[in-house]
């Protein structure tokens, strides 16, 4: 028993089949209690009938009418007086004189039933008391055989016998049915997971239903597409790492080359030493971003926040970087409202700056203008570094998030640095609390926003 849709079908039968096993012995009980008791009934009206007409005229001719009536009916009559002593009968019946001797007390005038067990019995029995004055002065004693009754449960025994059957029957078509239906999507799930183990992840589950099925379905075909989505990552990840590696190492191997083999002039000498140190550098910078980034994913990077005042941590910003943008001609503004405090890494916070900055500094042309606003509305803290450059193009904008991503797909040293950079950005004001987004257009420039709400200071608090 390996199979669900087995299982399922069973457990479905045997759960039907107790639910229906009862309701047809109900049915079927009920159905015969109502009946005895409906012949009963009639047999006891018939009794009382007679009894009525007798009271009327208690003598020979009235007996023998009474007699002839139930002579050509599948019922008997027998007539006592108050003594038990037969005065006529129908048909004799040999319990007749253990049922008089067993009579107790007072009869009621509507009679009573003496006999009604009928699958012990040959007949059923009743007794009407004859009065005159209210004085009992005899009795009406009426039978009928119970084979009647005992065909008519046999027929009715037949009848749950054929339904039970064709229930029994159409109750297994609608399980095979069903557990089929349910464990043909379980079974479809199960193979894409045994795809997925072996490193599959092209796997395609239908939606149907919105049921729990359906969400589970969803769910995995969400893990697939996401694990997918990495593999690439992984993929694009390794590949972008072992060009960004091997490019700094080229050159300090071909420089470092030149200068044990050849005879070189101190002014080339010097020359590539720069060269060398330059790509030392770049390569330390990369190895450096990689080891934060794994940090952050392992939920190992330290943030120590304290309270920042603002205006004096964007001077400081405003200090250090504007001799860069002097140097290529490019307008630098920092605008930061008063009196704001940011519960924030300060050396954390700088990176984020300088990474931000540094790409308005890579993308914008001598005459551009990069600009950082600091202001708070509404309890959100939001610092917006925009600038003036060559901007992004739309379709670049979901991805630039990512990591070792890259714009410019020639990763030309002249731009740009290795593609980690707004991947540490994203990472580092999330470690905050805080969310970044952008908005850019091509020749119109870029725009990073970074908001922080007002929490508790344990977390990103901030104060105006």
């Amino acid at each position: 028993m390996k199979k669900l849709s087995l299982k399922l079908g069973i457990i479905f039968f045997i759960t039907l089949f107790c639910i229906e096993t009862f309701m047809m012995f109900f049915l079927h009980t009920s159905l015969t209690n109502s009946r005895v008791e409906e012949e009963l009934a009639s047999l006891q009206a018939r009794g009382n009938s007679h009894r009525t007409i007798l009271e009327q005229n208690f003598n020979k001719e009235t007996l023998a009418h009474v007699v002839l009536m139930e002579s050509e009916e599948s019922t008997d009559v027998v007539v006592t007086d108050h003594e038990g002593t037969i005065l006529d009968s129908s048909q004799p019946h040999p319990e007749i004189r253990d049922m008089i001797n067993n009579i107790e007390g007072n009869i009621p005038y509507e009679g009573k039933v003496l006999q009604d067990k009928w699958q012990e019995v040959q007949a059923i029995a009743t007794i009407s008391p004859i009065q005159n004055q209210q004085t009992t002065i005899g009795y009406v004693f009426m039978f009928q055989n119970t084979d009647s009754i005992h065909a008519l449960m046999k027929r009715l025994n037949k009848h749950f016998l054929i339904v039970g059957v064709v229930s029994g029957l159409v109750t297994i078509a609608v399980i095979i049915i069903l557990s089929r239906k349910l464990a043909k999507p379980l079974i479809q799930m199960k193979e894409a997971t045994l795809k997925m183990s072996k490193g599959d992840f092209t796997v395609a589950l239908s939606s149907n239903g919105q049921d729990e099925l359906g969400d589970l379905s969803n769910a995995i075909q969400l893990l697939s597409n996401d694990l997918n989505h990495l593999r690439q990552e992984r993929n694009e990840f390794l590949s972008s790492i072992a060009h960004e590696l091997r490019t700094p190492l080229t050159f300090i191997k071909g420089y470092t080359d030149i200068l044990y083999k050849r005879d070189l002039t101190e002014q080339n000498r010097q020359e590539y030493l720069a060269i060398i140190i330059e790509e030392t550098n770049r390569l330390s910078r990369l190895i450096k971003d990689l080891f934060d980034l794994a940090k952050m994913d392992e939920n190992s990077f330290i943030i120590e926040k304290q309270s920042l005042d603002l205006n004096t941590f964007f001077t400081s910003i405003e200090a250090k970087l504007s001799p860069a943008f002097q140097e290529k001609g490019i307008r630098f503004v920092v605008c930061c409202e008063k009196d704001l405090t940011l519960w924030a890494d300060e050396a954390r916070l700088e990176q984020i700056l300088f990474n931000l900055l540094n790409n308005a500094l890579i993308y914008c042309a001598p005459g551009d203008t990069a600009s950082v606003y600091v202001k708070n509305y509404n309890d959100v803290l939001t610092i917006i570094v925009q600038d003036t450059g060559k901007g992004i193009p739309k379709k670049d904008l979901p991805y630039i998030f990512e990591r070792f991503y890259r714009v410019e797909k020639s990763r030309s040293r002249a731009l740009g640095g290795s593609g980690l950079g707004l991947a540490i950005v994203k990472e580092l004001v999330q470690a905050h609390g805080g969310k970044v987004v952008v908005s850019s257009e091509e020749n119109k420039g870029t725009t990073f926003e970074i908001s922080f709400k007002g929490v508790e200071a344990d977390e990103n608090y901030f104060m105006h």
